[in-house]
């Protein structure tokens, strides 16, 4: 998985097949402005964007060194992970992006909302829009045959 954090705003999280400089480059390109710093921890290293934007705290020395830290991230994915060992006990390899998109809008919509605010923005999201467990599953559903 690759998440990106902008300190004070929002994550954004993706399931990547590996953590290579080919997978991971063109996707923080496409999320991250020219001339933002990147902080990373040390696996940075593999896909490193370059020396004047990119700077990596390595956790075997300490997890802060000045302003460079992955704290946030470190968070996000503290929390995913404890909702898939709590609540959902079990995840499919096949659905794992859908439990990290929903931890991805838990977290962005955590502050100032109530649960109740953030549950009617998710029904005023999902009006109009439905899911069947064949959708879910990717297996087709079969009704009666009609009789010939």
């Amino acid at each position: 998985m690759l998440g990106m954090l902008e300190r004070g705003k929002k994550v954004r999280a993706n399931v990547i097949p590996d953590r290579t400089k080919n997978i991971m480059q063109p996707i923080v390109k496409a999320n991250v402005e020219p001339g933002y710093q990147i902080f990373s921890d040390e696996h940075g290293h593999n896909w490193k964007m370059g020396e004047d934007e990119h700077s990596v705290v390595n956790h075997l020395l300490g997890y802060v060194d000045g302003n460079v830290h992955t704290n946030g991230i470190e968070n996000f994915w503290s929390l995913l992970k404890r909702t898939i060992n709590g609540a959902y006990v079990s995840v499919e390899d096949f659905h794992l992006f859908r439990y990290v998109d929903e931890q991805a809008f838990r977290f962005n919509n955590r502050l100032p909302s109530s649960d109740g605010d953030r549950f009617s923005y998710l029904a005023r999201k999902i009006v109009g829009k439905r899911l069947t467990y064949a959708g879910l599953t990717g297996k087709l559903e079969e009704g009666p045959k009609a009789e010939e």
